[in-house]
């Protein structure tokens, strides 16, 4: 794992600046401890940060070809570079190395544009090739690694791994993209079609883009989606067995490193399914490691211990405080872009405990995602053969009348909320989900802006994106229509983002078998009754794994980390949540009402309404905010 920064002069063939160059790659150096290395030549500048995992000794970066017309900096894992090198050496290629960076070289110039589509893992890579002049960007299949790229004003193209290497450079233009913000208030993150600075743009997961010289800058393009529109057939026990060989073959081939390997293991069911799986192909026992809170209600490691015992790992267990909010302004500096998910605090603790022994970690990451595993997909689910029930043109009069008047009890489990689940009704599946996932809907963010912050974004919604992926998505049913969309947007903007940048702050990489995929392709094609049944979600995958795991383990209610925002707005981050209203940054920005900022406040630590992220969210937005434009 590594981090990966250059310059592209897309005009004309001017000398790149190597200082420049390297003070892209000095931002972003926690993600590579382990080397650097800058090359240019005219027009094209490529920097990398070395994280070594594989051919420790042969495979620092920029690396040439054997003939010097090719460059490369890479970050990420090709996982099945060994099969490809074989094929390759038969295509009539030599190797001076053991890595995989030298099979992405050869690769680009025997398959060309095609050569993403044969490699297994996570990445984006930089290929520059003299003999064209063009500048070759690709990014994985599911945006595992990231990738951010902009124009700037001298005709050039920046690009690398975190926002913060192209902020290194001075002639990016810092300015405020107003629609990210929305964005980020609708989501708790900036989706990946947008970045929180104006022009600046993320390659999209399953896309490349191509440079060339002398020719404007073209739109990226797509070569892998995740279809949900075809069904496969067999019993059940036909696509267990399937199910199993696709996540065993997940599992070894991320097992695959020169360096000490372990796994997190929170106790549930897909990181305790990775490490069966990981016990089963070692002989070695399996380095583990889980937090626990110091909150019997949060805490989980009793679980994890129980997996730990089963398969004989070598587990360590760290017991953290609850209000462990000191991680702040660390992690705003890390993810750059505002990001409100407050499990990253936890998540950045158990990178930690693991970096302590190991330099890869497998985790149980996009299960849920793949096999509609999260309570509001079983939600939607049951929301969706409600609305097959009725047409729209009945259905949405009738339960939004009804929404409208039911009383409101955000205080009760989703499925007592009868006023949501009304007014969810009342909506197509698309938005009905969309709203489901958003932390605020328009009219509350509507409130909350300032008059300017309105005007500017003139009927902007950051519900319409997902709600139109939705609609356009390739599926049969609304439960497939959401998937898609927690694949497009959730996973690399929520997940994934939380997982890179927290591994990579402590030099840890973070690899994640259930997303490989050919087993999400699988997944994909299962029959609803083979992912949901009897208010189950991941229900194949848990019949799967009832031979490898506890039962306590596979059916308990779904957990993850769960931190007490609520009570640090009422607590020892009280005084944070009214100093919102007097933010510098905010009224500098002119972004919102202070006077709705403060109510919201003093409306919270009364107690009268629950307001707990929202208010989380605001701090991590102008944590951000100062960070890129104070």
């Amino acid at each position: 794992m590594c981090g990966i920064a250059g310059i592209f002069h897309i005009e004309t063939a001017k000398p790149v600046d190597p200082e420049r160059v390297k003070r892209m790659t000095n931002a972003i150096a926690h993600r590579g401890p382990d080397g650097s290395g800058v090359w240019t030549a005219p027009g094209v500048g490529l920097g990398h940060r070395r994280l070594s995992i594989i051919d420790l000794e042969g495979g620092a970066q920029p690396m040439h070809s054997d003939d010097g017309a090719l460059t490369l900096t890479f970050n990420g894992e090709i996982y099945n570079f060994r099969e490809l090198r074989k094929e390759l050496e038969a295509a009539g290629y030599s190797f001076a190395t053991q890595s995989d960076s030298e099979v992405i070289l050869h690769g680009w110039r025997h398959w060309g544009l095609d050569c993403v589509s044969h490699f297994h893992g996570m990445f984006v890579f930089a290929i520059f090739d003299a003999r064209t002049k063009q500048l070759f960007l690709a990014r994985d299949r599911l945006g595992v690694k990231p990738l951010f790229y902009a124009a700037i004003p001298d005709g050039s193209i920046l690009f690398g791994s975190e926002l913060k290497a192209l902020t290194a450079h001075p002639a990016l233009r810092r300015e405020i993209d107003l629609s990210a913000v929305d964005d980020y208030l609708t989501f708790g993150y900036v989706p990946d079609h947008n970045c929180i600075v104006r022009g600046v743009s993320k390659l999209p997961a399953g896309h490349y883009l191509l440079l060339q010289l002398g020719q404007p800058l073209g739109k990226p393009v797509q070569y892998w989606d995740l279809d949900f529109s075809k069904r496969t057939r067999g019993s059940q026990g036909e696509l267990s067995e399937e199910l199993l060989r696709l996540m065993r073959q997940g599992v070894t081939s991320r097992m695959v490193a020169d360096v000490p390997l372990g796994a997190f293991l929170s106790g549930g069911v897909d990181s305790s399914s990775v490490v069966a799986l990981m016990a089963e192909a070692s002989r070695q026992p399996i380095k583990t490691c889980s937090i626990g809170f110091d909150v019997g209600a949060l805490d989980e490691s009793e679980y994890a211990e129980t997996i730990a015992r089963r398969f004989a790992t070598d587990h360590r267990s760290r017991k953290v405080a609850a209000d462990d909010f000191g991680l702040i302004d660390k992690l705003a500096h890390h993810f750059d872009e505002p990001f409100a998910d407050a499990s990253a605090l936890p998540t950045y603790r158990v990178c930690e405990l693991a970096r302590e022994q190991v330099t890869v970690a497998l985790s149980g990451d996009g299960a849920d995602e793949a096999l509609a595993g999260y309570r509001r997909h079983v939600f939607h689910h049951k929301e969706e053969q409600l609305r097959g029930l009725l047409p729209q043109n009945v259905r949405g009069p009738l339960f939004g009348a009804l929404g409208k008047f039911y009383p409101k009890a955000d205080w009760a489990p989703r499925p007592l909320r009868a006023k949501t689940t009304l007014l969810s009704l009342a909506r197509t599946g698309p938005e009905g989900y969309t709203d489901a996932v958003s932390l605020t809907n328009a009219d509350q963010r509507h409130r909350l802006y300032s008059q300017r912050m309105r005007g500017a974004l003139d009927g902007y919604r950051g519900e319409t994106y997902m709600e139109n992926l939705m609609a356009r998505a390739p599926a049969q049913s609304g439960l497939d229509q959401a998937q898609y969309a927690d694949m497009k947007m959730w996973l690399p903007g929520d997940i994934l983002t939380k997982v890179d940048r927290t591994s990579m702050a402590v030099g840890l990489e973070a690899r994640e078998p259930l997303l490989d995929h050919r087993l999400l392709e699988f997944a994909a094609s299962l029959p609803e009754r083979m992912r949901i049944r009897g208010g189950q979600g991941k229900w194949l995958m848990k019949k799967t794994m009832e031979g490898h795991l506890p039962h306590d383990i596979l059916y308990r209610p779904k957990m993850g980390f769960v931190t007490p925002i609520d009570q640090w707005f009422r607590g020892a981050l009280a005084d944070e949540a009214r100093a919102l209203s007097s933010s510098r940054i905010f009224a500098q920005m002119d972004l919102f009402d202070s006077k709705m900022i403060a109510k919201a406040a003093e409306d919270h630590i009364a107690g009268r309404v629950n307001n707990g992220r929202l208010l989380w969210q605001l701090v991590m937005l102008e944590k951000s905010l100062a960070g890129l434009f104070g």
